[in-house]
């Protein structure tokens, strides 16, 4: 039985709003927390809004060889709609340190990440695949595990790895920097039917949990111009 929890993947997020006062700051965080809660119950559209994500962001994967560059919305919508449609967008985090800033979030972290065998038998090299992997490094790792590939079966990726993710001066996402540092931590597990997780079942584990945004103007830079006007009086 796979003991992890898909509702767990933002504790270390939520330990830090417990004590983070600075507004700009917590709107980041919770913009970090409900983008990552979306993108795992395979609701992308949502990631991709206007007041979540910014005109042009751009994703970078730098893992296991591969150099990847995801340029503009249209390439992550493709991205995180296969990553949907074949039950790949469900991610489980461990081990999570976070840090924000004016102006980014950042994360060291132990992340799973479910790859569908129908993708790994493709005829392609997909850069969709978890971190950028590609096919003959994927079956390589599968190979060495002694584990045979299948079209229908479900595999996790796990790995340590540094996420760096930039905002703009309105709090929505610019850049995804996911860096795996070392690959020696990488693993990959052949999934019990009873363990896979469907998006579906995701989304209804994770909907309960998804916070709205407030609106930035109000919730950060009213806030930021009152506390401005109060430095002034002093």
């Amino acid at each position: 039985m796979l003991k992890l929890d898909i509702t767990k993947c933002n504790v270390a997020i939520d330990r830090l709003l417990e004590t983070t006062t600075n507004r700009r700051h917590r709107f980041i965080l919770m913009c970090y927390a409900r983008h990552r809660h979306l993108e795992f119950s395979g609701n992308y559209e949502a990631v991709l809004a206007d007041d979540m994500m910014n005109d042009h962001p751009i994703y970078t994967i730098r893992a296991l060889g591969i150099d990847l560059k995801i340029d503009g919305k249209d390439e992550v919508r493709a991205m995180y709609r296969n990553w949907a449609e074949t039950n790949q967008c469900v991610f489980y985090i461990e081990n999570e340190k976070v840090a924000v800033a004016d102006n980014f979030v950042a994360s060291s972290l132990t992340s799973y990440q479910q790859v569908w065998g129908g993708t790994l038998l493709g005829t392609k090299v997909l850069g969709i695949l978890p971190k950028g992997l590609s096919r003959e490094l994927f079956l390589k790792m599968l190979e060495i595990k002694g584990i045979e590939p299948g079209e229908n079966h479900m595999y996790l990726y796990k790995s340590y790895e540094q996420w760096f993710w930039p905002f703009d001066d309105r709090g929505r996402l610019l850049r995804e920097d996911v860096l795996e540092p070392d690959r020696s931590t990488s693993d990959v597990i052949k999934l019990d039917p009873s363990d896979v997780l469907t998006s579906a079942h995701a989304n209804q584990l994770l909907a309960p949990l998804i916070k709205p945004l407030p609106s930035f103007d109000e919730y950060v830079l009213a806030y930021e111009r009152d506390q401005s006007k109060q430095t002034v009086l002093k």
